[in-house]
């Protein structure tokens, strides 16, 4: 896989995650380490707010990215 394709993947793949999170609420993303600051900051609802902004942020960068890159003819192989 060439390294473009793979930060697209990891962009998409945190988009993702972070909108779920988000949606569904779930209780070991907003606990963990990393979001406590701003889940204690915000406020949990806030938060999710925040974090659902940065999911679709995140997924629209990676197609971005994606399309960028098939406009400039780069391909798997190179």
């Amino acid at each position: 896989m060439a390294p473009h394709y793979f930060i697209i993947s990891l962009f998409a793949l945190s988009g993702i995650v972070s909108l779920l999170a988000a949606v569904l609420d779930w209780d070991w993303f907003f606990t963990a380490q990393n979001t406590r600051f701003i889940v204690r900051s915000l406020g949990r609802r806030r938060a999710r707010w925040c974090y659902g902004v940065l999911g679709v942020v995140l997924m629209g960068m990676a197609v971005v990215f994606f399309c960028e890159m098939r406009k400039a003819g780069l391909t798997v192989g190179s």
